[in-house]
């Protein structure tokens, strides 16, 4: 999964977003939801990375890490997450056979990508990584990640509290629904 652009490791918190190839709701699609967390406890364990807030939806992901050490490569770490979650989705699709679909990712590999041994194509291959150089600066995106789900055209749910896969339940009332992210006020 290419980079275009090599992120510094000069500030310690960032907001992310990368997404599902076409907008295509391959998280919906496969519940993969789950993969999302189990990659969020891997950069705990291999990056001693943070969550700081997130919004998983479903064709793309929105977080906030905190990286307490410098030395980090953030470009390594996403492809790394992006590949873990890529396998996994495939696999799901394979067990549901949904041929289509995996046909489909399959159309979008391109040449050079497939002479590298890419079968399909999961995540749009950039991704997007602001640094957090201020409080109002994080209060804002950790607003515009809680909001997502019912912003625009996603109406997930009647209320932004309500929405499943997200840290908005943890920063309102204190509720760990699927993954307990370290509240900004503990940075």
């Amino acid at each position: 999964m290419a980079i275009k652009l090599k992120q510094s490791d000069i500030y310690s918190t960032y907001f992310i977003t990368f997404t599902c190839i076409e907008w295509i709701s391959l998280f919906d699609i496969t519940n993969g939801y789950d993969l999302v967390y189990s990659w969020f406890s891997v950069l705990k364990k291999e990056n001693n990375a943070d969550v700081i807030a997130f919004v998983i939806m479903p064709n793309h992901l929105h977080v906030i890490i905190h990286f307490p050490e410098q030395g980090f490569d953030l470009n390594t770490i996403i492809a790394n997450g992006k590949r873990f979650m890529a396998y996994q989705i495939i696999n799901r699709l394979e067990a549901a056979e949904n041929e289509e679909l995996l046909s489909h990712l399959e159309s979008l590999v391109t040449l050079r990508e497939r002479k590298k041994g890419q079968i399909h194509k999961i995540f749009k291959d950039s991704f997007d990584a602001k640094p957090i150089f201020s409080q109002k600066f994080l209060i804002q995106k950790i607003n515009y990640v809680h909001y997502n789900p019912v912003t625009g055209k996603w109406m997930l749910a009647k209320n932004f509290i309500e929405y499943e896969h997200s840290s908005t339940s943890f920063y309102e009332n204190r509720l760990v629904k699927h993954f307990r992210p370290m509240h900004y006020m503990d940075l």
